[in-house]
């Protein structure tokens, strides 16, 4: 027995000899009181970068805290205490470090993208000018008066790209140099507020911005008949041939009501409403009639290849007879296969329209198909319409097929034969 009880003697003595590794809160908020004053004491870069490793000392040790008992819920969980306390101090922490360089830099790479970007107004543009004036100037001290804002605001935001490299290539120490640093932040972040006040096109009405375009200027007591003025205008600025103000007006007006005053004038404009081409190609593209229309009374060829595919297939009726007839006012050759195709449409109309446009476009090649739909279509419309084709398309061949039926039983159909056999 006796040599039993020396050993658990021994076993209690080597148990008593290890160190006690337990975390408990207590210790946790000596370490964050000990950070504390570190923080406060802190002077350099170096030593904010040690109480950051103390604090993330703590966080990970936070987790080795013993639980709370679950039952008891008014009891105060440590954790939550100590985890507050340490977003405190990584709070102060952050506002103790810097100003650095970076932050600088990002700044006035941020005001030169404004700078370039924006679509000022002319205060607008004097505004961010005169800002970027004024910022050089107060850091002209630190660049030896070496970088200009120049006479535009291209060259201004140039100038910012130079203070950017200057900035750069000086290597600033946020330790050394942490009083210009935080003088040039201080001018950087002025710069930044007065290009935030400086005047953009969006700070201002659609109407104020017509207004400052001099969208209005051309409205007299005499001319005024119209309403809405913008319709009013529009159409007097078209007459004059101020097409791209017209344009302006109508990307800014931008709704239904407003679109179709718009649209009507480019149609009756024809070919002179050439400059909405690519405004009328994009609306076009969301398979929008108004636009398909006024493509056609352009003429530009360029939109075929987008309109060919509103043809293709059984879709919308009504979309399909827009299309072809904007295809023939376009008149382009590389349209003949396209339309050609829906010759054979199940609707009688489309097969009607697609036989007027192939005599539109006036391409022999349309003379055969045409002879067949002449020849075979149940429709008798669909048939004077080809016999028509045929006789736009002019040639001795083409009046040759429609001539064979001035005896046909349907009159519509006889009278196109009988013209071509006049021509």
């Amino acid at each position: 027995m006796s040599n039993g009880d020396d050993e658990t003697a021994d076993d209690a003595e080597e148990t008593s000899d290890v160190p006690d590794t337990t975390v408990t809160a207590e210790d946790l908020h000596d370490r964050l009181d000990e950070a504390e004053q570190e923080l406060d004491d802190a002077e350099t870069e170096a030593a904010l970068d040690g109480v950051e490793a103390r604090l993330d000392s703590v966080e990970s040790d936070v987790a080795e805290l013993p639980e709370t008992d679950d039952d008891d819920e008014e009891a105060a969980d440590p954790a939550e205490e100590i985890e507050s306390r340490l977003a405190d101090l990584r709070d102060d922490l952050g506002t103790q470090r810097g100003p650095y360089a970076e932050d600088v830099i990002s700044i006035l790479e941020a005001a030169q993208t404004t700078l370039t970007d924006s679509e000022w107004t002319e205060t607008g543009d004097k505004e961010a000018f005169d800002a970027v004036d004024t910022f050089l100037g107060e850091v002209d001290d630190y660049f030896d008066g070496s970088v200009d804002a120049g006479e535009n605001l291209g060259a201004a935001a140039d100038a910012v790209g130079s203070v950017v490299e200057a900035i750069g290539d000086a290597d600033l120490d946020p330790d050394t140099d942490a009083d210009a640093i935080a003088d040039v932040l201080d001018a950087a972040e002025a710069l930044e507020d007065d290009l935030e006040a400086a005047e953009v096109w969006s700070d201002l009405t659609v109407q104020e911005q017509l207004d400052a375009k001099g969208f209005y200027d051309i409205l007299t007591n005499e001319n005024r008949k119209d309403f809405p003025p913008e319709w009013n205008a529009a159409k007097l600025h078209a007459k004059e041939g101020n097409l791209e103000l017209v344009l302006y007006a109508f990307d800014k007006l931008g709704s239904e009501f407003m679109d179709e005053y718009f649209l009507d004038i480019f149609y009756h404009l024809g070919s002179d409403a050439e400059p909405a081409f690519e405004k009328m190609h994009e609306m076009a593209q969301k398979r929008d009639k108004g636009p398909i229309k006024v493509l056609g009374k352009i003429g530009n060829d360029d939109a075929c290849e987008t309109l060919h595919e509103f043809i293709e297939g059984d879709g919308d009726p009504s979309l399909q007879k827009v299309t072809l007839r904007s295809l023939g006012a376009i008149g382009s050759k590389k349209s003949v296969q396209p339309v050609a195709n829906r010759l054979d449409a199940e609707s009688d109309e489309i097969r009607s329209v697609a036989a007027r446009t192939l005599g539109l476009l006036g391409d022999t090649r349309a003379i055969s198909p045409l002879a067949d739909i002449l020849e075979a279509d149940n429709s008798d419309t669909v048939r004077a319409s080809a016999a028509w084709a045929l006789r736009q398309i002019g040639t001795e061949t083409a009046l040759d097929e429609a001539a064979k039926y001035t005896d046909d039983r349907a009159y519509l159909v006889q009278a196109e034969a009988e013209k071509a056999a006049g021509a």
